[in-house]
């Protein structure tokens, strides 16, 4: 497998591997990583779908990228997804998958249409005070300090910062910044996460720090991501045989890798997993309430492999163990482990090689890696208005409507909320909206519900997000109740991989020596992605299927702007506002330095370069000076 940049790799398609069609395939979870897996399966490894079979614990595919209508509890989206533009194995993807919405068009194509014709970008990113604009006003608000400190991470290499935590790098600085508070209800940081996993985010978005506040970096797709992702992908997978078994926990895998050393050649030799039939069982596997956390019920089968045989493992899960709430109960928090989910299946596995990773330093602190997240469907329009005066569209006019997440600044959860395009559901009644939110500090008693987010129902969930939204307090109650139907769903490792850890934490997607198997998803390893995106879930799927089968095609490369000097000289001046780095703060001895430098380069392309994006000023001595042609980058691109 290696690497590869540009058209003529991408548009190739690559020959057949030699006798894969002799080959059975196992993919253990059927989410956006599983079913990526099969994709190139089919695709460019061009094996029969009916030998490729699909072993998932619940009831329908997605894992995460879920959206459900419960008959008992209403629409559900436990989270949403950002898209990039450069996410290109994604989209390598949906070029070649009908869409749900339009199946003449790919998913790409309509993809496509719908954010040309309706950009995305907020006109209020963050509120205080019941509903008020915070006047972010697209500002990072970070002093010389914070930059310095930012820009200390970015250039660190990742084997200095295994293990360490965000706040070994920033500190109040950066941390009260809007910069920060962009970030982190953006991506769901906490500032106790992996300095690592920060790092690669700031390298690998570095081209769209201009539209980070105010969200216009992001796309999304025109219905929740079950509805057009998900049932895309299965579709296509269907419809070339591929063999789909659901409620099927797969409980152990074993190897003969015994005291396994390095390059060691590794095989997986037998998969186990139970059928579960029951009725309880599938509730507890979605997370319904009240469904306990029982173990799978049915006798445990045995697949014995061979060499010729691939196996495909998803493991963990950041939505294992995930409940539901409804309008009256709250979510329950129950971390324990039960044989068959992502967390243990993975334990039984690391234990036989340390090439496999250490699932503990992900799943060892449910209290340090759960938020909630909740799901609002109006039921009329007395909300709407409230809506409409933060976010300044009309929420069912099927277009944009907050562009983005809104964060609520001084709230004690530390909420946000998204409405995106309407209906969310393809089957959503006329005049419904479904708005979602989540809060980050779980255990925090609210604003206006003293209480804990995890010990709230559904309804006392809504309360407090139409406290921050500005309803008149004796109106808060009522519209809870009856003008809207509010699903909560705890997740206690929601963000389990952004937890400190070191480089061998998560195993590579092929370990060393690995003949027929390999690990796929958030918590397999690739180098320079970001785990939480789609893309990250995506490429493991495609790296792990071209190095088993040697498939002759490059894989595309993470998107290089880390490596662009373009990308990088536009970031440091949008990080700081637009100001010029001759305004920094600096010694008479720096700033003469400084001028001396400048003076050296100028009239070349350098230096036009730096005038071109705003690294220094434009002024009557510099105002003529060449500045090169930039081909696809300039100020404010993303």
């Amino acid at each position: 497998m290696y690497y590869s940049s540009g058209n003529y790799e991408a548009f190739a398609h690559p020959l057949k591997p030699e006798g894969v069609e002799n080959k059975q395939a196992y993919i253990i979870g059927a989410g956006l990583a599983g079913l990526t897996t099969a994709f190139y399966l089919v695709r460019d490894a061009q094996m029969p779908g009916e030998r490729i079979h699909i072993l998932e614990r619940d009831p329908r595919a997605g894992g995460a990228c879920d959206g459900w209508d419960y008959a008992q509890l209403g629409y559900t989206m436990r989270g949403g997804r950002e898209m990039d533009n450069h996410f290109e194995v994604m989209w390598d993807v949906f070029r070649d998958v009908p869409s749900i919405e339009d199946d003449s068009v790919s998913v790409l194509d309509y993809y496509y249409w719908l954010n040309k014709r309706d950009p995305n970008y907020s006109l209020c990113r963050a509120t205080v005070d019941r509903g008020k604009d915070a006047h972010t006003d697209n500002k990072f608000n970070l002093s010389d300090k914070a930059c310095m400190e930012i820009m200390n991470l970015f250039f660190t290499p990742e084997d200095q910062l295994q293990d360490k935590k965000i706040t070994d790098y920033f500190s109040d600085e950066v941390l009260d910044s809007n910069f920060w508070l962009y970030w982190r209800t953006m991506f769901a940081f906490e500032n106790w996460h992996s300095a690592l996993e920060m790092k690669r985010y700031v390298t690998r978005f570095v081209h769209h720090i201009g539209g980070l506040p105010d969200f216009s970096a992001l796309r999304f797709t025109r219905y929740n991501q079950y509805e057009s992702m998900i049932l895309p992908l299965e579709n296509y997978l269907k419809a070339h045989g591929v063999d789909f078994q659901f409620d099927t926990h797969v409980t152990d895998i074993e190897f003969s890798c015994s005291d396994a050393k390095d390059n060691d050649r590794k095989v997986a030799t037998e998969l186990r997993f139970v059928h579960d039939s029951d009725a309880a069982g599938q509730a507890a596997a979605v997370g319904l309430p009240d469904s306990g956390n029982p173990a799978p019920q049915g006798a445990e089968e045995v697949i014995a492999l061979s060499e010729n045989d691939l196996v495909f493992i998803t493991p963990g899960s950041c939505v294992a163990h995930s409940s539901f709430g409804s309008q009256d109960a709250p979510a329950a928090f129950k971390p324990e482990l039960t044989p068959g989910d992502g967390w243990d299946l993975w334990k039984r596995i690391a234990a036989q090689s340390p090439e496999f990773g250490h699932p503990e330093k992900f799943c060892g602190s449910p209290e340090l890696s759960n938020w909630e997240s909740a799901t609002v469907t109006t039921l009329d329009e007395r909300i709407l208005p409230y809506i409409e005066a933060i976010c300044q569209r009309d929420p069912l006019s099927g277009n944009v409507v907050t562009g983005g997440i809104v964060s609520v600044k001084d709230s004690n959860w530390l909420l946000s909320w998204t409405i995106n395009r309407q209906p969310q559901f393809r089957a959503q009644k006329p005049g419904q909206v479904c708005v979602w939110l989540y809060g980050l500090f779980t255990d925090k008693p609210g604003n206006y519900v003293k209480k804990p987010m995890r010990a709230c129902t559904g309804r006392e969930i809504c309360e407090e997000w139409l406290y921050h939204l500005g309803v008149p307090e004796d109106q808060i109650e009522e519209l809870a109740a009856t003008s809207a139907n509010t699903v909560p769903c705890m997740m206690p490792y929601i963000t389990a991989f952004f937890m400190p850890r070191a480089s061998d934490d998560r195993p590579l997607i092929v370990p060393h020596g690995a003949v027929n198997f390999a690990f796929i998803g958030q918590f397999a390893e690739t180098p320079r992605d970001t785990i939480f995106t789609t893309e990250y879930s995506m490429r493991t799927g495609m790296e792990a299927v071209y190095t088993l089968l040697d498939i002759d095609r490059g894989v595309p490369e993470v998107w290089g702007s880390a490596f662009d000097v373009r990308a990088l000289l536009n970031a440091t001046v949008l990080l700081r506002d637009g100001k010029p780095a001759t305004d920094m703060n600096m010694s008479i001895i720096e700033k003469l330095a400084l001028a001396k430098g400048l003076d050296e380069i100028k009239g070349t392309d350098v230096y036009g370069l730096l005038k071109e994006f705003g690294v220094i000023p434009t002024d009557a001595d510099n105002a003529d000076t060449y500045e090169p042609a930039v081909g696809a980058m300039w100020p404010g691109i993303h």
